[in-house]
């Protein structure tokens, strides 16, 4: 009896202990309630399902969605996808888009698709590889959705055009304040579902201006667009890259920008919200590069996934065969002092480690614009500094701990001069390497780390072993 009180108040203080996790999450769903509604798919209880979903938002249920396994999620989609918001789609990343819509009919997704604003619709076509699948949505849309998407789709991957919203409040110049609030109230269902700013236009549809909308209803009725407008403008070209969209709106902090033609008309506009995700797929992206992932594989099946890590590991084992062989060449010096192999790994992971630091900063840098040819010497001078100023602080500990563990003063002398010129030669790798990268026009977040991995490697064992071969044998 006094077993099941016990057993009974342990289970009654982990229940407790796990709603107060769940009140302390600021956004997202909790393990439990995920389990809850996987637990009632399994059982084909529709109700509990309907309940739950419909108590959730569309990032709500696009995490929900992402998180189950293949089978729940494709019992979930072909069950309850009418109940679902149609942005629940756009929340869900490529890859995962990729995998789950090829699983629906083309049909379906067409309908889908034809509730979200253009800029939303186009993402969710052009994340899916297959070409007659596309074209097979696209054929079940509206002539106008399909317009929009096809000259989308003629725009350069990654560019203003792929990333803008077709959506926008354009005005001609010689409008009043009155007249303009009087068509936005009248056009309330044609208009954009969230806007910032309203374009000023001429005849030719090219930009004059655009106005704020907390400018426009502050001012009076009466007063012309044309008093109100801002000069100062940031139009993009449909062609710009979206990374060099997201350092303009960085730069100039702007809630929304228009987006132009080859003459200069207005054909569209970039919202901060958009822009927010670009940064969010770059950082990413530069994250998997310099670690030898070209993309994110979480949804990927095992063998792909291995045979896209496959490659990078191939070139890794290269450099560490030259690695392997500079310390070959050492083998005499190795034998005569076997402590040597015990330090090794010392010498080569804080050369490592200190160059990915360097590294790290250099390539976020070159990212957001803070390091060019103007300021890239004296980067590199610092992070030189900064790798000469760590050797020596290392150097003396690890020498002194070296010396006082195998009694051998010189071998603690030559293992602190190693990791000086290792740490040294990190640094300087570390921030030189992504800015030669760069000056070549190559992305230094691909390869930089492969480059700094030899080095370190190579220099440091080299070091280690040539000083202890002068002062040990």
């Amino acid at each position: 009896m006094v077993d099941e009180e016990k057993r009974l108040s342990q289970l009654e203080a982990e229940a407790d202990r796990e709603e107060d996790e769940d009140n302390d999450l600021v956004f997202g769903l909790s393990d439990r309630f995920i389990q809850k509604v996987v637990l009632a798919l399994r059982e084909d209880d529709r109700q509990t399902v309907l309940e739950e979903l419909d108590e959730l938002s569309a990032a709500d249920t696009a995490e929900l969605i992402s998180k189950i396994n293949d089978e729940d999620r494709s019992t979930l989609l072909h069950n309850f996808v009418e109940k679902m918001d149609p942005y629940v789609f756009s929340e869900l990343s490529w890859e995962l888009r990729e995998i789950i819509l090829p699983e629906l009919p083309s049909w379906k997704i067409a309908s889908i698709i034809s509730e979200l604003e253009s800029d939303d619709a186009l993402d969710i076509i052009q994340s899916l590889s297959d070409e007659d699948f596309r074209h097979d949505i696209i054929r079940h849309l509206s002539a106008k959705m399909r317009l929009a998407l096809q000259e989308g789709l003629s725009f350069p991957e990654d560019s203003a055009g792929r990333l803008m919203q077709r959506e926008f409040v354009a005005i001609p110049q010689f409008w009043t304040v009155g007249k303009t609030i009087d068509y936005l109230r009248a056009a309330a269902d044609e208009l954009p579902e969230d806007f910032f700013d309203i374009f000023i236009i001429d005849p030719a549809y090219r930009i004059t201006g655009e106005i704020p909308l907390n400018r426009l209803v502050r001012a009076k009725r009466s007063e012309k667009l044309e008093t109100l407008k801002l000069e100062d403008i940031h139009p993009i070209p449909a062609t710009m890259d979206q990374e060099a969209v997201a350092q303009l709106f960085r730069r100039e902090n702007l809630m929304s920008a228009p987006v132009v033609d080859e003459e200069d008309r207005l054909i569209g506009v970039i919202t901060v919200d958009d822009v927010v995700d670009v940064i969010d797929e770059e950082a990413q992206e530069d994250m998997l590069k310099l670690v030898g992932v070209g993309e994110a594989d979480s949804y990927k099946a095992i063998l792909s996934t291995s045979f896209l890590r496959s490659r990078w590991l191939a070139v890794n084992l290269v450099t560490a065969f030259i690695a392997a062989a500079i310390v070959s060449s050492f083998g005499a010096t190795i034998e005569k002092v076997v402590a040597l192999a015990a330090l090794m790994p010392i010498v080569a992971g804080m050369g490592g480690n200190a160059g990915t630091q360097a590294l790290a900063v250099a390539v976020r840098a070159i990212a957001v614009r803070e390091l060019s040819g103007a300021n890239a010497m004296r980067t590199v001078a610092k992070e030189c500094a900064v790798g000469f100023v760590n050797g020596c602080i290392f150097g003396t500990l690890v020498g002194v701990l070296a010396g006082l563990w195998f009694q051998n003063v010189i071998l603690g002398l030559v293992i602190g001069m190693a990791l000086i010129i290792n740490l040294l030669v990190a640094g300087t790798f570390g921030a030189a390497i992504p800015v030669i990268l760069n000056h070549y026009k190559q992305d230094p977040a691909i390869s930089s780390s492969i480059f700094l991995t030899t080095a370190t490697d190579c220099i440091g064992f080299f070091a280690f072993l040539g000083l202890a071969t002068i002062f040990l044998t």
